[in-house]
């Protein structure tokens, strides 16, 4: 699970482009050169070669702290660092300390910023596309709750479209080409407008059909907290790896009145296990009602609805 590629873009604000540039070159051991791209980019070139970039984003609200108050700032206070192609073990621990000495710089998020994770799209076939897509559907509610997504960020990253989803499974498409039809079904603009509005999903195929081959994944609000962030990738991770390696996945709502409880459940079904990830999982249960451990919420509870021994219970 943790050893499929990714890359993520990060949006914050509390300093400029240019403090946080000279943040990244640091800690890569890189160089910095200013871009006149459109988007005020600064690209830092570590020194194993790969490219940083520090980037303006304008969906973001931008402020900074003066003499203690955080206030309204200039629009060289929107930040979007947007990594490399990274693996987890090789690249986790210096992604993490840049996430620690942007934010001792000054940078902060607030409701306006997000973090999108890109999945390598390579590995995947028409079968796991449409896994993907239903694995992400059954769990919208789920998701959203455990994730807290910001009102001022649902336009960006919206549940998945019910009619795509009832689609994908009436027709059954076996290509990727029939997949692709189906996605942008609906929309009147061009499918290869960059912009395209089914982008803005908590999963987001637009880039992998017509952008750079990745699964995008757009739900994660965003935050200078390393832990959290190690959290959202291994997630995504993880998803990525059940929606790969799983035969088929169908389309059931999930509708859970112990969310925590369901929520363990399915991590430790995707590889959320032990010590390494018990962190992880803390982050991911913090805002789910219900208890963890038993999923009628006590001991007590559980052997109350116990099941006759001649019925079988449901698999947990």
């Amino acid at each position: 699970m943790l050893s499929n590629k990714f890359g993520v873009e990060i949006e914050f604000t509390g300093i400029t482009r240019n403090r946080a540039a000279t943040v990244v070159a640091k800690v890569v051991n890189g160089t910095t050169e200013h871009v006149s791209d459109g988007y005020d980019s600064y690209v830092i070139k570590a020194a194993d070669g790969r490219k940083w970039k520090i980037m303006n984003d304008s969906s973001i609200e931008c402020m900074h702290t003066v003499n203690g108050h955080r206030t309204s700032a200039s629009s060289l206070h929107a930040v979007e660092l947007v990594t490399p192609i990274l693996t987890y073990r090789e690249d986790i621990d210096t992604l993490q300390n840049m996430v620690r000495l942007l934010r001792k710089a000054g940078g902060f998020t607030n409701g306006t910023c997000g973090i999108h994770i890109h999945l390598d799209g390579e590995p995947h076939t028409p079968r796991s596309i449409v896994n993907f897509i239903n694995l992400v559907a059954s769990r919208n509610d789920l998701f959203y709750k455990a994730l807290q997504i910001k009102p001022a960020r649902a336009r960006y990253c919206k549940k998945m479209d019910e009619y795509l989803v009832e689609q994908i499974n009436q027709k059954k498409p076996k290509t990727m080409t029939e997949i692709e039809d189906i996605w942008y079904s609906g929309y009147s603009e061009s499918r290869w407008h960059h912009y395209h509005d089914s982008r803005y999903h908590f999963l987001n195929l637009h880039s992998f059909f017509n952008g750079n081959h990745t699964v995008e994944l757009r739900g994660f609000n965003s935050d200078l907290h390393a832990g959290k962030v190690r959290a959202y990738i291994v997630f995504a991770l993880a998803l990525d790896h059940q929606a790969l390696s799983q035969k088929s996945a169908r389309y059931k709502k999930v509708q859970e009145e112990n969310e925590k409880f369901a929520m363990r459940v399915y991590l430790n079904r995707i590889g959320f296990i032990g010590e390494e990830f018990k962190s992880c999982r803390a982050h991911l249960y913090e805002h789910l009602s219900g208890n963890a451990a038993w999923r009628y919420g006590s001991k007590e509870n559980c052997r109350s609805h116990r099941p006759p021994k001649n019925e079988s219970s449901e698999e947990e």
